[in-house]
């Protein structure tokens, strides 16, 4: 087993390890059943993966998102540590590959979404790997308790039982009480062993801040606080337009949503991280993933769908541990309006199961057929072929893939890839064969090397165009021609939103949804909803501590820099001005009388207006009384 210190410095560049991530790997390498509460920024991922290289053996790392699951597999490609993911869309001779890797090879992070589990393939191969560790991120959607519930999450009780005494660490950033004991009890924890660093961020500043005009107050807030921000609206509308109005106000700004193309995401995620843009107006599509310590704000124009959800977001403010602030702007109606479309996004069972069978007729899906099969999904094209609304159809899928029927990934992408089938020697003779495919060859080989016999390779083809001196579509024909010929696998660039059937097709007669679980998810979400009301509403004490509470843990400690502690601070400053400007009142008073004028003249300008107020509050409680002259005294 290797020094967990020597591998931090190796391939991350840290001294030491940050509060409780130490404890973690050691309990982990001590083959305990763990459980991680770290929040966002707070280096969760550190604590599977060095474990994992401090071991011989694979880790499987469990987790819903493809675009977290693709960027940390992409850093540790980039330190030096082997690593593959699978997800929907890739083809079953690239998922073939990837296990084969996995099994043969020295791959030490294997990335699957929970999904694959159960398939065939998956548990044949798995029995042949040497795994030395289970991680679970994001095992809060293992709790119909929790904000984001998965059902294909507990198939890992399964998995556990085909890797018996391989130990799992479970990673979340939010938990409640209820959710902690039920990701132990689902994950089969022999014993509870929870670590959780405490949910306050002291450097972060909560405020909720009433306004009719959430544009005005936005910028005026923007005006007011340098720095790198994300403003979080619901709609994909509302990022444009937002967006649009800060830049009529000379404050740069992009927009982010999941409809956008690869490339106008990737412009406008780069141009905000390389700091040419301040501020990124986005729906939550944007920030998973995301490690930018330097951002000071972050506003939410509408209300979070809960506070698990909220606390994530915020928490990408001050990840550096420097000052940053958390707002949200709410309006008089917004409360009623998060209730309603909680419940809007709740259909009825019937309908969902209209609009299965009408996706089923829409990809042309025989019964028993199709699982892992994706589709490009045109989610506007598909509602308006069935009459259906967009938007209520589009809920009705996301309940099927609670379900784990179906999986919509709206803001998806996959670059080109190639893989070379013939060994070297046919290659070369291919090569002599056949001349006029030798240059592209030659260059395929030049810049992916030997790799590209052992695994897909990601292509850069407007640089490959340009080398070859053709255009981009004349080069894709010419891969085109070549896969045909069995030369190469080539799969083209997608950048459409994939609709993925996660199970075979069902007759839509024996499409089990389980209605009581629904109704209990939508209830869930509806007291969720409930408790963002009561959050931003409040006035009675300290954001921080309210976050707390909801997370089950308790503290009279306030923050001090929250907008109900500063308020505080503020009133209790005012309270003491106020009591030595009484003071000096009663002091001046008992050597001579004076005319109220004549009285407030004997403080500065700036206290006139309270030196008055109080003077009227000294008269009316009796320590002052007017005489005849109208000069005041000592009662």
């Amino acid at each position: 087993m290797q020094d967990i210190h020597h591998i931090l410095k190796t391939y991350w560049g840290y001294d030491s390890f940050r509060p409780l991530q130490e404890e973690i790997v050691q309990s982990v390498l001590a083959g305990q059943d763990t459980l991680a509460l770290l929040p966002t920024g707070g280096g969760k991922s550190v604590c599977f993966q060095v474990p994992a290289l401090a071991q011989e053996g694979i880790c499987l790392v469990i987790t819903p998102l493809i675009a977290l699951m693709k960027d940390q597999v992409e850093h540790l490609k980039k330190r030096g540590i082997p690593a593959i993911a699978i997800y929907s869309g890739m083809s079953r001779r690239e998922i073939d590959i990837a296990f084969d890797n996995c099994v043969y090879g020295q791959v030490k992070f294997l990335y699957l979404s929970p999904e694959r589990l159960l398939t065939d393939l998956f548990q044949e191969r798995v029995k042949r790997m040497n795994v030395s560790l289970l991680a679970v991120d994001e095992a809060h959607c293992i709790s119909a308790w929790g904000y984001d519930f998965r059902p294909p999450y507990l198939q890992l009780a399964e998995l556990r039982e085909a890797l018996p005494g391989v130990p799992v660490i479970a990673l979340t950033a939010t938990a409640t009480e209820q959710v902690k004991k039920d990701i132990q009890e689902k994950l089969n924890f022999p014993k509870p062993n929870i670590f959780q660093k405490s949910f306050a961020r002291s450097n972060l500043s909560y405020s909720c801040l009433y306004t009719e005009n959430k544009t005005s107050r936005l910028l005026e807030i923007l005006q007011r606080m340098p720095g790198q921000s994300i403003v979080y609206v619901r709609s994909r509308r509302q990022t444009v337009e937002i967006a649009r109005f800060l830049q009529s106000r000379r404050i740069s700004a992009a927009a982010y949503h999941a409809g956008l193309k690869f490339e106008e995401r990737s412009a406008a995620q780069a141009q905000w991280v390389q700091d040419k843009v301040r501020v990124m107006v986005a729906t939550n599509a944007f920030g998973m993933g995301i490690d930018k310590p330097d951002v000071r704000l972050v506003v939410h124009l509408d209300l979070p769908e809960s506070l698990e959800a909220y606390y994530q977001e915020a928490g990408r403010a001050g990840r550096d541990e420097k000052y940053a602030y958390a707002t949200i702007l709410y309006g008089p109606n917004d409360a009623a309006e998060l209730q309603r479309k909680v419940e809007e996004a709740h259909p009825a069972v019937d309908y969902i199961k209209r609009v299965y069978q009408c996706l089923a007729n829409y990809f042309q899906l025989a019964v028993g057929s199709g699982q892992f099969s994706s589709f490009d999904f045109d989610l506007a094209v598909f509602a308006k072929q069935y009459k259906l609304k967009a938007l209520e159809a589009h809920h009705a899928i996301k309940r099927l893939e609670g379900e784990g029927y179906v999986q919509l990934n709206e803001g998806y992408f996959m670059p080109s890839r190639l893989l070379l089938l013939l060994e070297n020697t046919e290659l070369h003779s291919f090569q002599l064969k056949n001349p006029e495919h030798d240059k592209l060859i030659q260059l395929i080989l030049r810049l992916y090397g030997g790799e590209a016999f052992v695994n897909y390779v990601k292509l850069q083809e407007r640089k490959m165009a340009s080398l070859l001196q053709v255009n981009e579509q004349e080069l894709r024909k010419k891969l085109e021609y070549l896969h045909k010929l069995g030369v190469l696998s080539y799969e083209p660039q997608h950048d459409s939103p994939q609709l993925t059937f996660t199970a075979p097709r069902e007759d839509v007669s024996r499409l089990l949804l389980d209605t009581k679980k629904l109704n209990t998810l939508r209830e869930r979400a509806v007291q969720q909803a409930k408790e963002v009301g009561r959050y931003v509403e409040a006035t009675n004490r300290c954001r921080t501590q309210l976050l707390l509470v909801y997370f089950g843990e308790v503290t009279d400690i306030s923050c001090r820099i929250c907008d109900y502690c500063l308020a505080e601070r503020k009133k209790a400053r005012e309270n003491q001005e106020h009591e030595a400007l009484r003071e000096k009142l009663l002091q001046l008073v008992q050597v001579k009388s004076y005319l109220p004028k004549e009285l407030v003249e004997q403080f500065d300008p700036k206290n006139a207006e309270t030196v008055t107020e109080l003077i009227r509050e000294l008269l009316d409680v009796g320590r002052f009384r007017c005489m005849e002259s109208g000069k005041l005294e000592l009662s």
